[in-house]
């Protein structure tokens, strides 16, 4: 079954199809900007009753270097049958469209990014014959990016390296960046950003940040993730167990959002927060927290 990561991984390239000029930098080939980029068919099914298929393909051009193939397969972990499917690829692509073909592997962790950038031969190690080398973009070498200004300079690159960092012990830092920096854009630069980064953290324990983030400000964000959380708040009076689910992401919302903006949060402030199960109080204080500067603020029109 394809994962919600596998899917961000590849899918961000059709989002943005010149993204691949802008990530070769880091990937030490640095290649300049396509003049266009065409979405080609995924299916690399032959008369054969086996089907294969890759996960994006692109067709780059450049009046500079011609044009060129790039097969883009996203990969959650070592997989020792990968490399001969690969090579398959690339051959068939190759074959089929008489284009140069090059494969880019996008991981989410340093062991398979070690794995998958080993080149592996087809043939007996004296005939090699085919070898497959692919390019492989990862938290060895997509960038960290915990400023907010310098995840708003390319919102996309910044998407991705949340994407291939979702294990890093930095995640936080780095969501609460591209939060920032996704704040005064148009919902529909905005959107696909929100679901590919909630897609690619999969049920790694920052998508709870990353809600709690979204849910700072729900009448900006719209996208489907806001959506959820909307649902969750509309529905708090139909069961005890949707009670208990909205009344955490409350809590955990607001602690984020005093965190994030530095604040500090004394034992028994805190605590306030996580025991309340009044779910419009919870929402009166996630307001207060926005502009609030101090925790003691966000109480200031509460009875003791």
């Amino acid at each position: 079954m394809v994962s919600s990561p596998h899917e961000a991984m590849h899918r961000i390239f059709q989002h943005d199809t010149k993204l691949f000029s802008r990530v070769s930098k880091a990937l030490g080939c640095d290649l300049p900007v396509p003049d266009s980029v065409t979405i080609l068919p995924t299916d690399l099914t032959e008369t054969s009753p086996v089907e294969r298929r890759v996960d994006t393909l692109l067709r780059l051009d450049s009046a500079e270097h011609g044009a060129f193939l790039l097969a883009i397969e996203a990969q959650g972990g070592k997989d020792l049958a990968k490399p001969a499917s690969w090579a398959y690829y690339t051959a068939f692509l190759w074959t089929k469209y008489r284009l140069p073909t090059a494969l880019l592997v996008v991981v989410q962790d340093h062991a398979t990014a070690a794995w998958a950038q080993r080149p592996v031969a087809s043939g007996p190690p004296q005939l090699p014959t085919l070898t497959i080398r692919p390019l492989v973009a990862g938290p060895h070498n997509m960038p960290v990016i915990t400023d907010a200004a310098e995840a708003h300079e390319d919102l996309v690159l910044a998407t991705l390296a949340a994407i291939t960092h979702a294990g890093d012990p930095a995640i936080g830092d780095i969501l609460k960046a591209l939060s920032a920096a996704l704040r005064n854009e148009h919902e529909d630069i905005v959107d696909p950003i929100i679901e590919l980064v909630a897609q690619g953290l999969g049920s790694r324990p920052a998508k709870e940040l990353w809600r709690n983030l979204v849910a700072v400000d729900l009448s900006f964000y719209k996208s489907d993730l806001a959506e959820e959380l909307r649902d969750e708040g509309r529905g708090e009076g139909r069961d005890e167990g949707r009670d208990e689910g909205s009344v955490k992401t409350y809590g955990t919302a607001i602690l984020t959002v005093l965190e994030q903006r530095g604040i500090d949060v004394p034992a028994d402030a805190r605590q306030r927060i996580t025991e309340c199960a009044d779910l419009e109080t919870l929402h009166a204080w996630l307001v207060r927290a926005a502009t609030a500067t101090s925790a003691a603020e966000i109480f200031a029109d509460d009875k003791a």
